[in-house]
């Protein structure tokens, strides 16, 4: 996990790179630990949708990708047509990728049917992660791709019916929700994770 002095001079992981947009996700975003159903739902989408592609790609399109999925509202998304399926396979402001996109529809639909019979989605994920745990990722230790419970997180979302939510992608939205702190640990975000989630 290497870190990078920034001209700010704050230490943060390398992977953000100095891109504004980057940096301000690494800041406020990443590792935050996140509890609402329908936010947890938008993010494992789109790390859906970023396989094969640079995580910055889906964020620079974030918003593109919510004015095109209705602000990732499952109950509207589950009801799209063949007509809107189409139409999204023309939307320049969303990665377009057939497959994605009619997996994300299924999803929706999955996400309500866990949301009316149970748990809830948050709920059914924390419950397979636990408290938040810490790494302690040092500068120099190779990143981590996956994890047991991305492969059991992974197994669970697969049995419901979701798509495009292998280990490797799993880990990388446990990594993303704070269920997970991967800030190395001279990272000045280290350790705030776990303090967000007790708060």
């Amino acid at each position: 996990m290497k870190v990078h002095m920034h001209e700010d001079g704050v230490t943060r992981c390398a992977w953000c790179g100095t891109d504004p947009l980057y940096v301000a996700y690494h800041d406020s975003e990443w590792g935050v630990p996140e509890y609402d159903d329908r936010a947890l739902f938008e993010k494992l989408i789109l790390d859906g949708f970023q396989a094969g592609l640079a995580w910055i790609t889906i964020l620079r399109k974030r918003e593109g990708f919510r004015a095109a999925f209705d602000g990732f509202q499952p109950e509207i998304i589950a009801r799209y047509t063949p007509d809107k399926v189409e139409a999204l396979m023309q939307d320049t402001g969303i990665v377009r990728n057939r497959s994605k996109i009619e997996s994300t529809i299924r999803s929706a639909q999955v996400w309500l049917d866990i949301q009316e019979r149970g748990p809830g989605f948050s709920r059914l994920l924390w419950d397979i992660n636990g408290p938040v745990l810490d790494n302690r990722r040092a500068p120099g230790d190779p990143a981590l791709v996956t994890s047991p419970v991305a492969v059991a997180m992974s197994k669970e979302l697969k049995k419901r019916g979701f798509n495009f939510v292998g280990p490797t992608i799993v880990y990388a939205f446990m990594q993303a929700v704070g269920m997970v702190d991967d800030h190395a640990i001279t990272c000045h975000r280290h350790g705030l994770a776990a303090q967000d989630a007790r708060a």
